[in-house]
């Protein structure tokens, strides 16, 4: 037995989101953009599926993200390290202008689409493995008819996904990247078909304009009263 659907979603905004730096395993909190984009796309997506499990990164962003999902559901939410982003070691909390000034060659390989080995980064494979070992083992503990939900970060998920469609997740780059707080769905194919997962939905969010969803409504930055 294994669940029919997986649905991954991508933790809220951090400030390190909204800056453009690099987050890795590095642990930082939602930003309030974050809080009120979790909040908001917990409700739409318990709208549209209603989960047997949801498992989350133990990273409290992904962690933060999950708990109102857990709320809108009524579900608890369980934490499994190995849902994690990829770790870029040294390049964790850089931008993209810091590392260009400080490891230029390497950044450039890395934009090319090659690993950023001497960074101390995970390499593709390894994350894409670990997530579909961490993944299999919830799906499979639960029935036909169920749904695992996932909570995650962007590159993790993309290999994730990459890898149960049956494609190399050291290579191919034919999935976009998944906006803060959207998800993926996946279903479970028929017997002895390949792969044994096919992508129905990829990247689908609340009903907001994209600009809205990535800055948040205005009263979140106004000044309260003391």
């Amino acid at each position: 037995m294994s669940a029919r659907t997986v649905v991954f979603l991508r933790h809220g905004r951090t400030e390190y989101n909204a800056a453009m730096r690099l987050q890795g395993q590095v642990d930082i909190p939602l930003d309030a953009v974050g809080h009120w984009q979790a909040e908001q796309g917990a409700r739409s997506l318990a709208a549209a599926h209603s989960p047997t499990l949801v498992v989350a990164s133990d990273l409290t962003r992904a962690a933060e993200t999950a708990g109102y999902f857990g709320k809108a559901t009524g579900m608890p939410v369980s934490l499994d390290e190995r849902l994690r982003e990829r770790g870029f070691g040294e390049w964790e909390g850089m931008t993209g202008e810091e590392l260009s000034e400080r490891w230029p060659d390497e950044y450039a390989a890395w934009r090319r689409g090659e690993e950023p080995a001497r960074a101390g980064a995970e390499s593709r494979a390894d994350v894409a493995a670990r997530m579909v070992a961490a993944v299999t083992e919830h799906a499979d503990a639960l029935g036909e008819k169920d749904t695992l939900v996932v909570v995650s970060h962007g590159a993790a998920i993309t290999l994730a996904i990459t890898a149960m469609l049956g494609l190399d997740p050291t290579g191919w780059r034919g999935i976009s990247g998944l906006n803060n707080v959207h998800w993926s769905q996946l279903q479970r194919s028929g017997a002895n078909a390949y792969p044994s997962w096919r992508l129905v939905a990829h990247n689908v969010g609340a009903d907001f304009s994209l600009d809205e969803w990535s800055s948040g409504p205005d009263w979140i930055f106004q000044p309260t009263s003391a």
